[in-house]
């Protein structure tokens, strides 16, 4: 057998990190398997969902390292649910109601007060073709719902029916279908909600394994029973904890939160989103992993939390200096291009600052540091402006070598006395404007003579 995945979101909005994890999720197992990754819209709700939403969607997945086998679009897909509705009418599975929202409530209250469960009763299955008739001369149109399957024969009637699945991630799970509501899958105006959609494509794209939120557990139970209404072998499940923000909110693509987009435009890493949306919630150490590959090694589906998982971004910033301080001038030439820093000094540069960058675009500050001198001078006392004054005139002549800033540091250090902080620290001032950042002995040969000596308080 083929593995064959996909990762199906709704375009109403951009993804969020907890998308991601359903997508990575799904990629790394592909990975694992030599699977197909098929990335499916699920955009039959026409008047939400925009093809801007599907393109930042496919362009967050390629940031993160992920590029589908195939594209698909439900709304392009109608003639094949509508023979999939056809062969569930025929079969008997698939009946007409009529009620209102309104007269559903009202019934759903009455059930609670006799202590009764609060889902549909199958009134409409009793209906006689005088009701329906008249329903239809009023106007009514009906919406379909699934007639779930019980074993007493009589469907007003049913007993417990327990619908048993192996989860990939969850192990043995159980859901009763008789504490469960027919589910409608297609709506008074003909058009269908996601279960119905979902497993017809599953059918016909030969989708293998099915990993998503456990949001959805309760809702494969059903859709199980369609694939089987179907003639269909229904895949295999797994379900993955849900990510939450810090104070325990769930994550939302209407809000924005955590969004891909907005991680992207504040220069996290895409492997520190990978890392952190695939390892948090699991048996594994959450280290920055290097690449795809690298991530893969550490991914188990069976290693998930059953509980949900909380996203710290402060674990990302830890994430992405790990990255950005081992990552090498090949991996970051062009990136630094574009910024500006290129040319004999750029790769010496990058291995001296990388150590003290946040982000890979923080490199501009020292880039302007090391060709302009300090962006805001600093201000010395007179002690300390004596110090430089003499400092600077025992700057060792060029040719220079790795070693000048500790031969130049010596000189001070015998002329005047001064060590340890308060000797560096001037210097440091004087050199960068800065109290931290990158080793003086990396800068110094990067500055040469002349541009050291600009520097002179």
């Amino acid at each position: 057998m083929t593995v064959t995945v996909r990762f199906a979101p709704s375009p109403t909005g951009r993804i969020h990190i907890g998308n991601a994890r359903t997508a990575l999720f799904n990629w790394l197992f592909a990975m694992n398997n030599k699977g197909r990754f098929i990335q499916r819209f699920d955009d039959t709700d026409i008047a939400r969902s925009k093809q801007e939403y599907a393109d930042s969607i496919l362009y967050d997945l390629h940031w993160l390292g992920i590029f589908p086998d195939v594209t698909e679009y439900q709304s392009r897909r109608f003639e094949i649910y509508d023979a999939a509705v056809e062969r569930l009418k025929a079969a008997r599975v698939l009946y007409a109601c009529y009620e209102t929202p309104e007269e559903l409530d009202l019934r759903r209250k009455v059930r609670r007060t006799r202590g009764l469960p609060p889902v549909y009763g199958r009134e409409a299955l009793t209906l006689t073709p005088e009701q329906v008739a008249e329903y239809q001369s009023d106007g009514r149109r009906p919406h379909w719902r699934f007639l779930l399957p019980n074993f007493t024969g009589d469907p007003l009637q049913p007993e417990r029916t327990d619908v048993h699945w192996n989860d990939l991630v969850r192990g043995e799970e159980t859901v009763d279908l008789a504490s469960l509501s027919d589910p409608v899958l297609v709506r008074e105006d003909g058009t269908y909600l996601y279960t119905l959609p979902s497993v017809v494509d599953d059918i016909d794209m030969g989708v293998s394994h099915v990993i998503r939120g456990d949001d959805h557990v309760t809702n494969t139970g059903v859709q199980i029973a369609i694939f089987k209404a179907l003639g269909a072998e229904p895949p295999v499940f797994g379900h993955h904890n849900l990510l939450t923000t810090v104070s325990g909110e769930g994550l939302s693509k209407r809000t924005g939160a955590l969004s891909i987009e907005s991680l992207r435009e504040d220069g996290i890493e895409p492997m520190a989103v990978a890392s952190l949306a695939v390892l948090v919630g699991t048996s594994e150490n959450v280290t920055a992993a290097h690449d795809l590959n690298e991530l893969a090694g550490h991914f188990d589906p069976a290693a998930t939390s059953k509980s949900a998982s909380k996203f710290d971004p402060d674990e990302l910033f830890v994430l992405n200096r790990t990255l950005i301080h081992h990552m090498s001038f090949e991996e970051a030439r062009d990136r630094l291009m574009v910024l500006g820093i290129s040319g004999d000094k750029a790769e010496p540069f990058w291995t001296a600052v990388r150590g003290n960058l946040d982000r890979l675009s923080d490199a501009v500050a020292w880039w302007r540091i090391l060709s302009e001198g300090p962006q805001e001078p600093a201000e010395f006392s007179g002690d300390d402006r004596d110090f430089l004054n003499q400092a600077f005139e025992l700057l060792p002549e060029e040719p220079w070598n790795g070693t000048v800033w500790k031969d130049w540091t010596g000189k001070i250090r015998e002329a005047t006395g001064r060590k340890g902080k308060p000797l560096f620290m001037p210097l440091r001032l004087a050199l960068t404007g800065r109290t931290s950042g990158p080793e003086l002995s990396d800068l110094l040969p990067l500055m040469g003579r002349e541009g050291t000596l600009a520097r002179r308080p």
